[in-house]
Protein backbone atom coordinates (compact mmCIF):
# COMPACT_ATOMS: atom_id res chain seq x y z
CA UNK A 1 0.00 0.00 0.00
CA UNK A 2 1.17 3.52 -0.78
CA UNK A 3 2.39 5.15 2.44
CA UNK A 4 0.39 8.27 1.56
CA UNK A 5 -2.86 6.28 1.59
CA UNK A 6 -4.96 6.48 4.76
CA UNK A 7 -6.32 3.03 5.52
CA UNK A 8 -5.92 -0.07 7.66
CA UNK A 9 -2.27 -0.93 8.26
CA UNK A 10 -1.60 -4.20 10.15
CA UNK A 11 0.62 -3.96 13.21
CA UNK A 12 1.52 -5.64 16.50
CA UNK A 13 1.17 -2.73 18.93
CA UNK A 14 -1.15 -2.59 21.94
CA UNK A 15 -3.65 -0.51 19.97
CA UNK A 16 -3.68 -2.96 17.04
CA UNK A 17 -4.34 -5.92 19.37
CA UNK A 18 -7.42 -4.35 20.93
CA UNK A 19 -10.80 -5.62 19.79
CA UNK A 20 -12.56 -3.55 17.13
CA UNK A 21 -15.55 -3.36 19.48
CA UNK A 22 -13.36 -1.85 22.19
CA UNK A 23 -11.85 0.72 19.84
CA UNK A 24 -15.26 1.68 18.49
CA UNK A 25 -16.78 2.14 21.96
CA UNK A 26 -13.68 4.02 23.17
CA UNK A 27 -13.91 6.34 20.15
CA UNK A 28 -17.63 7.01 20.68
CA UNK A 29 -17.37 7.54 24.45
CA UNK A 30 -14.35 9.85 24.37
CA UNK A 31 -15.53 11.80 21.30
CA UNK A 32 -18.92 12.51 22.84
CA UNK A 33 -17.25 13.54 26.11
CA UNK A 34 -14.91 15.95 24.30
CA UNK A 35 -17.76 17.46 22.30
CA UNK A 36 -20.00 18.00 25.32
CA UNK A 37 -17.55 19.57 27.77
CA UNK A 38 -15.58 22.83 27.64
CA UNK A 39 -13.53 22.11 30.76
CA UNK A 40 -9.94 22.88 29.80
CA UNK A 41 -8.49 20.49 32.35
CA UNK A 42 -10.50 17.55 30.99
CA UNK A 43 -9.65 18.47 27.40
CA UNK A 44 -5.93 18.65 28.25
CA UNK A 45 -6.11 15.16 29.79
CA UNK A 46 -7.81 13.84 26.65
CA UNK A 47 -5.26 15.57 24.40
CA UNK A 48 -2.40 13.95 26.29
CA UNK A 49 -4.08 10.54 26.10
CA UNK A 50 -4.72 10.94 22.34
CA UNK A 51 -1.10 11.87 21.64
CA UNK A 52 0.22 9.01 23.81
CA UNK A 53 -1.98 6.48 21.97
CA UNK A 54 -0.82 7.94 18.66
CA UNK A 55 2.79 7.44 19.73
CA UNK A 56 2.21 3.92 21.06
CA UNK A 57 0.54 2.81 17.81
CA UNK A 58 3.76 3.61 15.87
CA UNK A 59 1.88 5.29 13.02
CA UNK A 60 4.19 6.81 10.41
CA UNK A 61 3.80 10.50 9.74
CA UNK A 62 3.68 10.04 5.96
CA UNK A 63 0.58 7.85 6.41
CA UNK A 64 -1.40 10.69 7.94
CA UNK A 65 0.39 13.86 6.78
CA UNK A 66 -2.08 14.75 4.01
CA UNK A 67 -5.15 14.26 6.19
CA UNK A 68 -3.62 16.01 9.20
CA UNK A 69 -2.59 19.02 7.09
CA UNK A 70 -6.12 19.30 5.68
CA UNK A 71 -7.58 19.09 9.19
CA UNK A 72 -5.17 21.78 10.41
CA UNK A 73 -6.25 24.08 7.57
CA UNK A 74 -9.92 23.44 8.35
CA UNK A 75 -9.36 23.98 12.09
CA UNK A 76 -7.53 27.28 11.56
CA UNK A 77 -10.23 28.53 9.18
CA UNK A 78 -12.90 27.53 11.67
CA UNK A 79 -11.17 29.40 14.51
CA UNK A 80 -10.75 32.49 12.34
CA UNK A 81 -14.41 32.46 11.29
CA UNK A 82 -15.58 31.98 14.89
CA UNK A 83 -13.57 35.05 15.88
CA UNK A 84 -14.64 37.16 12.86
CA UNK A 85 -18.37 36.53 13.25
CA UNK A 86 -18.54 36.92 17.05
CA UNK A 87 -15.31 38.23 18.62
CA UNK A 88 -17.09 39.10 21.86
CA UNK A 89 -18.54 35.64 22.48
CA UNK A 90 -15.78 34.70 24.94
CA UNK A 91 -16.36 37.85 26.98
CA UNK A 92 -20.11 37.20 27.08
CA UNK A 93 -19.52 33.56 27.99
CA UNK A 94 -17.10 34.10 30.86
CA UNK A 95 -18.67 37.32 32.15
CA UNK A 96 -15.57 39.52 31.97
CA UNK A 97 -13.49 41.37 29.38
CA UNK A 98 -9.70 41.72 29.32
CA UNK A 99 -8.56 43.30 26.03
CA UNK A 100 -5.24 42.01 24.66
CA UNK A 101 -5.11 43.66 21.22
CA UNK A 102 -7.05 46.23 19.23
CA UNK A 103 -10.24 48.04 20.05
CA UNK A 104 -13.87 48.22 19.02
CA UNK A 105 -15.83 45.27 17.65
CA UNK A 106 -12.76 43.18 16.70
CA UNK A 107 -10.86 43.70 19.94
CA UNK A 108 -9.10 40.47 20.88
CA UNK A 109 -9.86 39.61 24.50
CA UNK A 110 -8.27 37.06 26.81
CA UNK A 111 -11.68 35.41 27.17
CA UNK A 112 -12.11 34.97 23.41
CA UNK A 113 -8.55 33.62 23.12
CA UNK A 114 -9.26 31.12 25.90
CA UNK A 115 -12.50 30.02 24.22
CA UNK A 116 -10.71 29.52 20.87
CA UNK A 117 -7.99 27.57 22.69
CA UNK A 118 -10.66 25.21 24.02
CA UNK A 119 -12.01 24.71 20.50
CA UNK A 120 -8.49 23.86 19.32
CA UNK A 121 -8.13 21.32 22.14
CA UNK A 122 -11.31 19.60 20.97
CA UNK A 123 -9.69 18.99 17.55
CA UNK A 124 -6.54 17.63 19.18
CA UNK A 125 -8.66 15.31 21.34
CA UNK A 126 -10.77 13.85 18.57
CA UNK A 127 -8.56 13.73 15.47
CA UNK A 128 -5.74 11.39 16.63
CA UNK A 129 -8.17 8.83 18.09
CA UNK A 130 -10.29 8.85 14.92
CA UNK A 131 -7.24 8.42 12.69
CA UNK A 132 -5.96 5.61 14.91
CA UNK A 133 -9.29 3.84 14.59
CA UNK A 134 -9.07 3.96 10.79
CA UNK A 135 -5.43 2.84 10.69
CA UNK A 136 -5.54 0.06 13.28
CA UNK A 137 -8.98 -1.52 12.73
CA UNK A 138 -9.54 -4.32 10.25
CA UNK A 139 -12.71 -3.44 8.24
CA UNK A 140 -14.11 -6.95 8.73
CA UNK A 141 -13.55 -6.73 12.48
CA UNK A 142 -15.20 -3.30 12.40
CA UNK A 143 -18.32 -4.81 10.84
CA UNK A 144 -18.47 -7.56 13.45
CA UNK A 145 -18.00 -5.01 16.25
CA UNK A 146 -20.97 -2.98 15.02
CA UNK A 147 -23.04 -6.15 14.93
CA UNK A 148 -21.90 -7.05 18.46
CA UNK A 149 -23.29 -3.79 19.87
CA UNK A 150 -26.69 -4.42 18.28
CA UNK A 151 -26.51 -2.83 14.82
CA UNK A 152 -27.96 -4.88 11.95
CA UNK A 153 -25.32 -6.85 10.06
CA UNK A 154 -26.55 -5.31 6.80
CA UNK A 155 -25.65 -1.81 7.99
CA UNK A 156 -22.50 -3.15 9.64
CA UNK A 157 -21.30 -4.62 6.38
CA UNK A 158 -22.09 -1.39 4.54
CA UNK A 159 -19.89 0.56 6.98
CA UNK A 160 -17.20 -2.08 6.58
CA UNK A 161 -17.23 -1.69 2.79
CA UNK A 162 -16.95 2.08 3.15
CA UNK A 163 -13.90 1.67 5.40
CA UNK A 164 -12.39 -0.88 3.04
CA UNK A 165 -12.75 1.40 0.01
CA UNK A 166 -11.19 4.49 1.57
CA UNK A 167 -7.65 3.24 0.80
CA UNK A 168 -8.79 1.75 -2.54
CA UNK A 169 -10.17 5.08 -3.73
CA UNK A 170 -7.01 6.83 -2.61
CA UNK A 171 -4.87 4.27 -4.47
CA UNK A 172 -6.98 4.82 -7.59
CA UNK A 173 -6.56 8.58 -7.22
CA UNK A 174 -2.77 8.30 -7.12
CA UNK A 175 -2.74 5.84 -10.02
CA UNK A 176 -4.83 8.18 -12.22
CA UNK A 177 -2.73 11.14 -11.08
CA UNK A 178 0.51 9.43 -12.11
CA UNK A 179 -1.03 8.41 -15.44
CA UNK A 180 -2.09 12.02 -16.09
CA UNK A 181 1.39 13.30 -15.26
CA UNK A 182 2.97 10.66 -17.52
CA UNK A 183 0.90 12.14 -20.37
CA UNK A 184 2.41 15.56 -19.69
CA UNK A 185 -0.35 17.06 -17.50
CA UNK A 186 1.60 18.76 -14.73
CA UNK A 187 -0.45 18.82 -11.51
CA UNK A 188 2.33 18.81 -8.95
CA UNK A 189 3.34 21.79 -6.80
CA UNK A 190 5.37 23.11 -9.72
CA UNK A 191 2.21 23.84 -11.74
CA UNK A 192 0.04 26.95 -11.41
CA UNK A 193 -2.96 26.80 -9.11
CA UNK A 194 -5.45 26.96 -12.02
CA UNK A 195 -3.65 24.14 -13.85
CA UNK A 196 -3.61 22.02 -10.69
CA UNK A 197 -7.35 22.60 -10.16
CA UNK A 198 -8.09 21.62 -13.77
CA UNK A 199 -5.89 18.55 -13.44
CA UNK A 200 -7.65 17.51 -10.24
CA UNK A 201 -11.03 17.68 -12.01
CA UNK A 202 -9.63 15.43 -14.74
CA UNK A 203 -8.70 12.93 -12.03
CA UNK A 204 -11.92 13.11 -10.02
CA UNK A 205 -14.26 12.33 -12.94
CA UNK A 206 -12.62 9.00 -13.90
CA UNK A 207 -12.37 8.19 -10.20
CA UNK A 208 -16.12 8.69 -9.68
CA UNK A 209 -17.00 6.61 -12.74
CA UNK A 210 -14.67 3.75 -11.76
CA UNK A 211 -16.06 3.81 -8.21
CA UNK A 212 -19.64 3.57 -9.50
CA UNK A 213 -18.67 0.59 -11.66
CA UNK A 214 -17.07 -1.07 -8.64
CA UNK A 215 -20.18 -0.48 -6.52
CA UNK A 216 -22.36 -2.08 -9.20
CA UNK A 217 -20.13 -5.16 -9.41
CA UNK A 218 -20.07 -5.64 -5.63
CA UNK A 219 -23.84 -5.11 -5.28
CA UNK A 220 -24.54 -7.66 -7.99
CA UNK A 221 -22.16 -10.19 -6.45
CA UNK A 222 -23.77 -9.79 -3.01
CA UNK A 223 -27.27 -10.21 -4.44
CA UNK A 224 -26.22 -13.38 -6.28
CA UNK A 225 -24.93 -14.75 -2.97
CA UNK A 226 -28.28 -13.83 -1.33
CA UNK A 227 -26.72 -11.42 1.12
CA UNK A 228 -29.31 -10.19 3.62
CA UNK A 229 -31.72 -13.10 3.18
CA UNK A 230 -31.12 -14.29 6.77
CA UNK A 231 -31.79 -12.41 9.99
CA UNK A 232 -28.39 -13.24 11.49
CA UNK A 233 -24.93 -14.16 10.30
CA UNK A 234 -21.64 -15.33 11.77
CA UNK A 235 -18.35 -13.45 11.51
CA UNK A 236 -15.07 -15.01 10.53
CA UNK A 237 -13.02 -12.23 12.15
CA UNK A 238 -15.09 -11.71 15.31
CA UNK A 239 -12.98 -11.09 18.45
CA UNK A 240 -13.78 -11.80 22.07
CA UNK A 241 -13.00 -9.12 24.62
CA UNK A 242 -9.75 -9.73 26.53
CA UNK A 243 -8.38 -8.23 29.74
CA UNK A 244 -6.76 -5.37 27.81
CA UNK A 245 -10.11 -4.56 26.19
CA UNK A 246 -11.93 -4.37 29.51
CA UNK A 247 -9.11 -2.24 30.91
CA UNK A 248 -9.37 0.20 27.98
CA UNK A 249 -13.14 0.44 28.35
CA UNK A 250 -12.70 1.00 32.08
CA UNK A 251 -10.33 3.91 31.38
CA UNK A 252 -12.89 5.42 28.97
CA UNK A 253 -15.65 5.15 31.58
CA UNK A 254 -13.44 6.70 34.30
CA UNK A 255 -12.60 9.60 31.98
CA UNK A 256 -16.29 10.23 31.33
CA UNK A 257 -17.01 10.11 35.09
CA UNK A 258 -14.56 12.99 35.50
CA UNK A 259 -16.98 15.25 33.64
CA UNK A 260 -19.71 15.38 36.34
CA UNK A 261 -16.98 16.09 38.90
CA UNK A 262 -15.61 19.01 36.88
CA UNK A 263 -19.15 20.24 36.16
CA UNK A 264 -19.81 20.27 39.89
CA UNK A 265 -16.64 22.29 40.51
CA UNK A 266 -17.38 24.70 37.64
CA UNK A 267 -21.15 24.79 38.23
CA UNK A 268 -21.53 24.16 34.50
CA UNK A 269 -19.77 22.86 31.39
CA UNK A 270 -17.31 25.76 31.16
CA UNK A 271 -14.15 26.17 33.20
CA UNK A 272 -13.81 29.88 33.97
CA UNK A 273 -10.31 31.00 35.04
CA UNK A 274 -11.38 34.67 34.95
CA UNK A 275 -13.51 34.59 38.08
Amino acid sequence: MNDAVLGYAPGKTFVHRLSATTKLLFLIITSVACMVTYDTRFLLIMCLLSLVLFKVSQVKWRQVSVVVNLIIIFAVLNLILVYVFQPSYGADLYGSKHVLLGSGFFALTAEETFYLFNLLLKYICAVPITILFLLTTNPSQFASSLNQIGISYRFSYAFSLALRYIPDIQESYWAISHAQQARGNEISKKAKLADRAKGTVNIVMPLILSSLDRITVISTAMELRRFGSKKKRTWYTSQKLKASDWLSLGVAVLLVLLMPYFWHLNQGRFYNPFK
